[in-house]
């Protein structure tokens, strides 16, 4: 199933000059990845701190953005540049569940917002990652199937602020979006557990 995961590859392409100047100047991977999650802590922050502001809320998909190219910046790093290290990989998979935690759960002060199903979807998204982690555990690989991998969950996460910001009395719409998003989250961790099942067992 296609996913914007699959344009990592363009993505990344267009970052790797940008990484190669990190790399020269002494910038490691592990440091990347902090920044990349205290950058959705701020963010998430900031909403927390006024949550009846749309201004906040503006700021998620820049920073969702920033965010992914960081995430992208701290792989090549890792893999191009001969960084890779166990910290590196506990801090990348840990911290891509906290950033969407952090990111997620404030959206829940909200006026209006349905703080119930905005918890269970941080649980769902980090639900998501550990089924990807599961896959080595059964003799396959690190599993980033969709449709509702990290990239789609950061378009889908700054969609919705977006539209909190422009229309401040969510209704309907938005608690039908939330279970769109747990729908395709549930589907996610079960094609991840499926691939991971039939890889191992091949």
């Amino acid at each position: 199933m296609a996913t914007l995961n699959d344009l990592k590859p363009r993505f990344q392409a267009r970052l790797r000059p940008m990484t190669a100047r990190l790399a020269r100047a002494g910038v490691t991977a592990n440091q990347v990845t902090v920044a990349a999650l205290l950058l959705s802590i701020l963010g998430g922050v900031l909403v927390a701190a006024a949550p009846a502001a749309r201004w906040p809320l503006l700021l998620y998909p820049p920073l969702l953005f920033l965010r992914m190219a960081l995430n992208a910046i701290d792989g090549m790093l890792a893999r191009e540049h001969g960084q890779a290290s166990r910290l590196g990989a506990l801090l990348n998979e840990l911290g891509d569940v906290i950033a969407d935690a952090a990111l997620l759960l404030p959206l829940a002060l909200v006026p209006g917002m349905p703080g119930a199903l905005l918890v269970l979807l941080a649980f769902v998204a980090a639900l998501v990652e550990f089924a990807g982690l599961l896959g080595p555990a059964v003799g396959g690989s690190r599993r980033y199937d969709g449709p509702f991998g990290k990239s789609d969950r950061a378009f889908f996460l700054g969609s919705l602020a977006l539209i909190l910001a422009i229309f401040p009395r969510p209704g309907w719409g938005v608690d039908a979006l939330l279970l769109a998003a747990l729908a395709l989250g549930l589907a996610t961790v079960w094609r991840r557990l499926a691939a991971a099942l039939r890889e191992g067992g091949a």
